[in-house]
């Protein structure tokens, strides 16, 4: 029940925040005139000035409603992750149950069981820590977002809590977001660059130092192997597969590296080669 009041409560202030930020499209339409002239100007690039007089065709209400409702359907597929992972755990206390009826033997249930076990410690391990780890990210930035004055900083920053959990690229999107639209809130520059820099820095300081130190070899997936994992799941189930490509990654690994016949792809899959005996 708190989870699901926390939910609608997060709910409530994303979709205000949305909203807000929905309402100032024409200010942000304005500025967009301002930042190509400066581009133009900086730069003198004739490209530029084909592109601002190519721009007025656009309703730049519609793209960016466009874009928010992109932004919606995240957050949306975030929620959805949360409530299947609080009926994974309603189920569990009754699927020991079940396993005792599959397994009546006592040594075939004893290593399914165990199976289960290490899954369970993995996937809670990764999840765990990835959490802190996007928690961090997240409150980092807010703080760096309120500095610089971008508008709706809650929001960009439950933003990049969320894409932090999307392997590599979630990262990069999440910074390029509020880049972008502080860009046009501001009609400057200036802003842009400060928050590709600052919030850049965090992510690079968050994935590269500390998530490292939390993680350590635990998850034992080699990086290649993240990266098509990532398209893999992403081309079948969206964002959610992408948010949950580690961890199905992580249980085909420890399942195959129980069977002989399988244990040469978990070899494959893993980072270092090294994965579990076949158990007994």
């Amino acid at each position: 029940t708190s989870i699901l009041i926390i939910a609608c409560v997060m709910v409530e202030i994303l979709s205000t925040n949305i909203e807000s930020l929905s309402g100032a499209y024409e200010k942000y339409g304005s500025n967009l005139d301002k930042v190509v002239a400066q581009i133009n100007e900086t730069f003198n690039l004739n490209i530029i000035e084909d592109f601002k007089g190519r721009a007025g065709d656009f309703n730049f209400g519609e793209i960016l409603g466009s874009i928010f409702s992109s932004l919606s359907s995240i957050i949306g597929n975030a929620f959805m992750i949360l409530i299947y992972t609080l009926f994974i755990v309603l189920e569990e206390t009754k699927f020991r149950d079940k396993l005792k009826m599959l397994f009546p033997e006592e040594d075939k249930y004893e290593r399914f069981n165990e199976l289960l076990d290490k899954i369970e410690d993995s996937i809670s391990q990764y999840l765990g820590l990835k959490t802190v780890v996007s928690i961090i990210t997240g409150v980092l930035s807010y703080i760096a977002l309120l500095i610089i004055g971008v508008d709706s900083p809650a929001f960009w920053a439950f933003l990049i809590f969320v894409l932090n959990f999307i392997p590599t690229v979630g990262s990069l999107v999440a910074t390029v977001f509020p880049a972008i639209f502080s860009l046009l809130q501001f009609g400057t520059v200036t802003p842009a660059i400060l928050v590709l820099v600052i919030v850049g820095a965090i992510q690079i300081v968050v994935g590269n130092i500390i998530e490292p130190r939390l993680m350590g070899t635990s998850m034992n997936i080699s990086p290649l192997v993240t990266i098509i994992s990532l398209s893999v799941w992403g081309v079948i189930w969206g964002v959610v597969g992408m948010v949950l490509s580690v961890p199905i990654t992580v249980v085909m690994i420890i399942i195959f590296s129980q069977f002989e016949p399988t244990r040469r792809i978990a070899i494959l899959l893993s980072d270092k080669g090294i994965v579990e005996n076949e158990s007994s």
